[in-house]
């Protein structure tokens, strides 16, 4: 049984971009603490192959940058205990057209306001869990609208949590590092890079998204009571070098 067992049973779960990776990871540990898990993917085709692995969640297709379809799910719900905000994309190269930029800040970065503003009636006395990254404290050349975009989500935590305090409603951050997912597939398949990260790495592997699932937990029970505005690296040492 969970250790979370006690916090979680029968607790209603909001994950979007829980579909897959980082979310899906942490909805699962959320379920087997006896939590009902709702996740989001941005699909159906990416509902279907969620379905498929991880049955147990309900789920539902969200645009996080419609306002629209944010606020209809919200009403789908008369509580929720926690709402992890893990929609969130990577564009690359293409965050350095116009275009692409915008788009990586809409979604990981506006999206996730968007979602705590429709939520937020519906989680008093509950938690919010928004994903950054170890990029939230690092630059990135490959990526600069991500980067940016995980930074703003920090500052946004902050924010949210002075905001939300008297809700009550805590709000917190993962950071995670270099974490096994698509959306490190491009790393992970290049030896020199790989082996760079992993130089960097002081636990000298990949995380993977159940790594960060005890640190998601632990924020987001009542043992942290006492702790709101945080981001919490889960990155194995990468951020210590």
């Amino acid at each position: 049984m969970s250790p979370f067992a006690s916090f979680f049973a029968d607790r209603t779960v909001v994950i979007t971009g829980g579909s897959g990776g980082i979310g899906q990871g942490i909805g699962r540990a959320f379920a087997e603490a006896g939590a009902k898990v709702h996740a989001t993917g941005a699909s159906e085709a990416e509902i279907a192959a969620a379905k498929a692995n991880q049955p147990d969640f309900s789920y539902s297709v969200l645009n996080v940058r419609s306002d629209s379809e944010i606020r209809a799910l919200a009403e789908r719900f008369d509580r929720v205990d926690v709402l992890v905000n893990c929609a969130g994309v990577n564009l690359r190269a293409a965050e350095f057209t116009m275009d692409g930029f915008e788009a990586v800040l809409d979604i990981n970065l506006t999206g996730t306001m968007r979602c705590a503003t429709a939520f937020r009636d519906r989680l008093k006395g509950g938690a919010i869990l928004n994903i950054g990254s170890v990029f939230s404290f690092f630059g990135a050349p490959h990526a600069p609208a991500y980067a940016a975009s995980k930074g703003a989500v920090v500052s946004l935590t902050k924010s949210l949590a002075i905001a939300y305090a008297a809700d009550p409603i805590r709000v917190n951050a993962l950071a995670p590092g270099w974490i096994e997912t698509a959306m490190t597939a491009v790393p992970r398949a290049n030896p020199v890079r790989n082996a760079e990260l992993m130089a960097r790495t002081p636990l000298g592997r990949w995380g993977t998204p159940a790594d960060l699932a005890p640190a998601a937990l632990l924020l987001c029970s009542p043992l942290a009571g006492f702790i709101t505005g945080a981001t919490l690296p889960v990155d194995g040492g990468y951020m210590a070098v």
